[in-house]
């Protein structure tokens, strides 16, 4: 893949995961406080607790994702700079365009796309 698309590609995610991000922990601070100080509240259905900490665990997942994701994203660019971006970290061999174009922080070819990277 031409490094300036490449290029092109992993910012225009970037941008897109830091807008996300910016939403999720917004939603996860408005789910802990909606959770803060509820346990035991009289009057406070249980059920209605469980519901509340069930979507403050799910905005926690949330963001939890969208940071990993990112940090994918600058490891990618890293290896971009480096010159290092566009080969599988499994058989070094060159990650198809395809893929690139879906997936631009790509690390292994299609052939090891479910082998762990250690990095």
């Amino acid at each position: 893949m031409d490094p300036d698309r490449a290029r092109h590609l992993l910012t225009d995610e970037l941008s897109a995961l830091e807008d996300r991000l910016r939403a999720a922990e917004e939603n996860r601070a408005e789910a802990s406080a909606d959770t803060l100080g509820q346990e035991g509240a009289l009057g406070q259905h249980p059920g209605d607790y469980g519901s509340e900490v069930n979507t403050t665990m799910e905005a926690k997942m949330s963001v939890d994702t969208l940071v990993e994701q990112r940090r994918r994203v600058l490891d990618a660019m890293e290896r971009l700079d480096g010159g290092e971006y566009g080969r599988c970290a499994v058989c070094d061999r060159e990650i198809d365009d395809e893929r690139l174009e879906a997936r631009p922080e790509a690390r292994t070819c299609r052939e090891h796309a479910d082998t762990p990277v250690v990095t």
